[in-house]
């Protein structure tokens, strides 16, 4: 154990722990820190020649505290400088060293992003919950959220970012990327995730955030007609899935009240109570984690932050249910 220092002590007469400490120790406990950081081994720095690096662990806790705080790679450094908890969760005495500064951030992060490791993680995430019975099977929900990209082109090419593009929804332009995801219709917990520019339609990822055991799959009317694409058709383990897809408001609620009418309405009531869960995933990224906006050019580093936030999300999401995410789900 890490002997105190006096600021320790001093913090530990406090009246209130803050919301931001909580949220890291809750986050402390439920990570596994070992299997993540063996994921990362194979690919850090060997440290055989020149200045040893930085230890694995440390750098992977200020990756993390920028992702769930949304910081920039400066930003993160003074904040863990200046906060308490973020120093306590970095396990760091500044009698002994510093917080490593943004560029070996900056290394650190270009290393997972290479080597696609938010994707390793997320996937290590949710072989531990599907072990340990938190995640079920045999139902997906399919849903895709936009998210805003720079528009500026105030830079050196003078031109705003190519991965990128511009869709409608309802009367308004968005210009950014998709974020298209499958949540499990049990649990509401994450289980696949695609990125895409934002022109690209819903309905043709849907195959992508399938599994091979679901039996129904739930989605809004931007997936209407998915039982007809060739990727679900021509595939023996999904054209069997029952797609229970919501209509077009416009139609079922238009015109007068009938017999036929109303089930048609309480038809699509409870197709989008099952819906809904996928909407707690969207609070979860934009929300908790505030990513509303692509901080990075291209899709390939954001998609390995979303992919980070979404393990994150899933631990995140058992915890607060009351359920320990590293052991079995008993009684």
């Amino acid at each position: 154990m890490r002997q105190q220092s006096f600021t320790d002590m001093e913090y530990k007469g406090r009246r209130r722990i803050s919301k931001r400490e909580q949220f890291l120790d809750i986050m402390e406990e439920i990570i596994p820190w070992d299997e993540w950081i063996a994921l990362v081994e194979p690919h850090y720095f060997a440290g055989k020649r020149g200045r040893p690096p930085m230890g694995i662990e440390k750098m992977l806790r200020m990756y993390l505290l920028q992702s769930w705080f949304n910081l920039s790679d400066e930003g993160v450094e003074d904040a863990i400088y200046d906060s308490y908890a973020m120093r306590k969760f970095m396990k760091l005495d500044f009698m002994k060293e510093n917080v490593p500064d943004a560029t070996t951030l900056l290394h650190f992060r270009r290393i997972l992003e290479e080597s696609e490791l938010g994707k390793a993680m997320f996937e290590a995430i949710n072989r531990v919950l599907e072990q340990n019975g938190h995640m079920m099977r045999g139902g997906t929900i399919v849903d895709a959220t936009i998210i805003s990209a720079s528009g500026s082109v105030r830079n050196t090419d003078k031109k705003r970012d190519e991965e990128m593009s511009s869709t409608r929804k309802g009367s308004d332009w968005h210009f950014g990327m998709k974020a298209h995801v499958g949540v499990d219709a049990g649990s509401g917990l994450i289980h696949s995730l695609v990125t895409t520019t934002a022109k690209v339609q819903d309905v043709t990822q849907g195959h992508l955030l399938l599994r091979e055991d679901d039996h129904t799959a739930y989605g809004d009317n931007g997936y209407a007609g998915i039982e007809k694409r060739p990727d679900i058709r021509d595939d023996e383990t999904k054209r069997g899935i029952l797609f229970q897809i919501n209509g077009r408001k416009g139609k079922l609620y238009k015109g007068e009240l009938t017999v036929s009418s109303y089930w048609a309405r309480e038809i699509d009531r409870q197709k989008s109570r099952t819906r809904c869960k996928v909407e707690f995933v969207f609070r979860y990224l934009k929300v908790e984690f505030g990513y509303r906006k692509a901080r990075y050019k291209g899709l390939k580093k954001n998609e390995n932050r979303l992919f980070m936030l979404s393990a994150s999300a899933n631990l995140l999401m058992c915890v607060r249910a009351g359920r320990n995410p590293l052991q079995p789900v008993t009684g």
